[in-house]
């Protein structure tokens, strides 16, 4: 980085020209087109919106380079900033996202990364909050000549791709860990089919619905049918579980796993099975098996997605001896650590990465303004 600075002692020693966003780039709204979801013809076209790509259809608006910016409230990020996408191509846009297009002077990309720092949460407002087109179009920019942008668009560009290689790299991983998952089991020597009533205890009759009116914040987690939902002064189990959703849209959408292991204390809700095992092999190789398979044959309802307990319990486990579970498991959980675990592996090195490219990109983009 030492380039920039000798750029910017060079060029704009005492500081930049902020200007509003109207006067950086061209705002092509206006050419935007909301289509609902039923009146979409399903084609090769990304179809964008708030947060990013939402459907393809058959046909486009716009075809270039251009920045999203999303307008909706609901898509601000937890630190005020907005939902900023890159987009290339034959595109359509509906009207939950603001679109710019390079103008000479100012560098699309260069504008693309320091959307990324503003903070907009005081510019969202309305009975239905947004970012208004007039409260967009008045954003300032700090504008350092093109060197400078081209400097700082080339140091954070090796962040992004960088941090892509190792997406890339953990979705190659996810897929490899499915495939010698599903060949495990599949091979698994000596398994007989066993029922979840055969080889567990169910505890739900011991599970205890509380309102949030009614919860004393503390420090036990208290659990939903998808994971902690709040955190309370007391719990109902000590010790291990396996708790499995009893319902929810996410039993067909199966977008979190709808088995996960908990340990400790801990509060439980009744949108939850919880299910307490002997050994954690077994606990940990049904875990991982029914959030391999389709369990659709045995949920009902249909606005409200259930997994009763009378059907969990028809749901057939071919477990193999305890020696065979442990060596499956052992081979999963180093896998699963590679793919999901937060502390090591891919996701933290990712995780690194991205506050690493967050603290530069920040710091790379505050400039002293012209005459201040």
């Amino acid at each position: 980085m030492r380039k920039l600075d000798e750029l910017i002692q060079e060029l704009c020693p005492d500081g930049v020209e902020y200007r509003a966003l109207e006067h950086c780039c061209n705002i092509l709204d206006k050419k935007r087109k909301p289509v609902t979801k039923a009146a979409r013809v399903s084609g090769e076209y990304p179809y964008y919106g708030a947060n990013g790509v939402q459907d393809y259809v058959a046909d486009y608006i716009f075809d270039g380079v251009y920045v999203l910016v999303g307008e909706d409230g609901s898509v601000i990020t937890s630190s005020g900033k907005p939902v900023v996408n890159w987009a290339t191509g034959k595109i359509w846009v509906n009207n939950h996202a603001h679109i710019i297009e390079e103008k000479p002077g100012v560098l699309l990309r260069y504008l693309f990364y320091f959307l990324q720092t503003v903070n907009i949460a005081p510019l969202i407002h309305g009975n239905i909050p947004k970012l208004t087109g007039s409260d967009f179009k008045a954003i300032l920019i700090a504008v350092p000549p093109l060197e400078v942008q081209q400097e700082i668009v080339r140091i954070l560009d090796q962040f992004t791709e960088l941090t892509a290689e190792l997406t890339a790299e953990l979705t190659s991983r996810k897929k490899q860990y499915a495939y010698y998952r599903d060949e495990l089991f599949r091979t698994a020597e000596d398994a007989n089919v066993f029922y979840l009533n055969e080889i567990s205890e169910n505890c739900d009759n011991q599970r205890k619905p509380v309102t949030s009116g009614n919860r004393t914040s503390g420090e036990y987690p208290y659990y939903g049918a998808s994971g902690i939902v709040d955190y309370v002064d007391d719990y109902i189990f000590d010790g291990d579980y396996l708790l499995i959703s009893e319902d929810g849209a996410n039993l067909l959408a199966r977008s979190t796993p709808i088995a996960f292991s908990i340990s400790g204390k801990n509060w439980v809700n009744n949108h939850a099975h919880v299910l307490q095992f002997d050994t954690y092999e077994t606990r940990r190789y049904v875990e991982i098996y029914l959030n391999s398979i389709d369990l659709s044959p045995f949920i009902t309802g249909g606005a409200q997605p259930k997994l009763n307990q009378k059907n969990l319990n028809k749901i057939p486990i071919p477990l193999p001896s305890p020696d065979e579970q442990h060596r499956i498991v052992s081979i999963l959980d180093r896998f699963d650590a590679l793919c999901n675990d937060l502390t090591s592996g891919l996701p933290a090195e990712i995780e690194a990465r991205r506050k690493q490219y967050e603290y530069y990109r920040d710091k790379l983009l505050t400039f002293k303004e012209l005459g201040v």
